[in-house]
């Protein structure tokens, strides 16, 4: 008399059935949503290389914070690292942040025809 769940069909979380190419600023617009990551990107523009534990000290947060942050920034391609004995250093990946660029660019052109971006 109990109702089987099909564990297949219990989601709540419908992400995958959207178009790709509003996944995509989806997941854009979710790791450029916290400050601190934002921060992070101004620093790397602006010091085109930095060592992780060098990050925490130009921002308001531990290195703790700052790795988990820089995880997330590497996964969406943001950013890249090189290993240098214990010490990471990372910089921005120019040629993944163009891409994320022109994908807003075209989702405010479709929102906004008649407006440049």
């Amino acid at each position: 008399m109990f109702a089987t769940l099909n564990k297949n069909k219990m989601t709540n979380n419908k992400f995958e059935e959207f178009l790709k190419c509003q996944q995509e600023i989806a997941s854009f617009a979710k790791v450029l949503s916290h400050p601190a990551r934002i921060a992070i990107i101004e620093l790397l523009a602006k010091e085109k290389e930095i060592k992780t534990g060098n990050i925490s000290i130009d921002l308001p947060i531990g290195r703790t914070t700052v790795s988990r942050h820089l995880k997330e920034l590497k996964e969406m391609g943001i950013i890249q690292g090189s290993i240098d004995g214990l010490k990471i250093h990372y910089c921005l990946d120019m040629k993944r942040l163009n891409e994320i660029n022109e994908t807003f660019i075209n989702f405010f052109r479709i929102m906004h025809p008649s407006k440049q971006f």
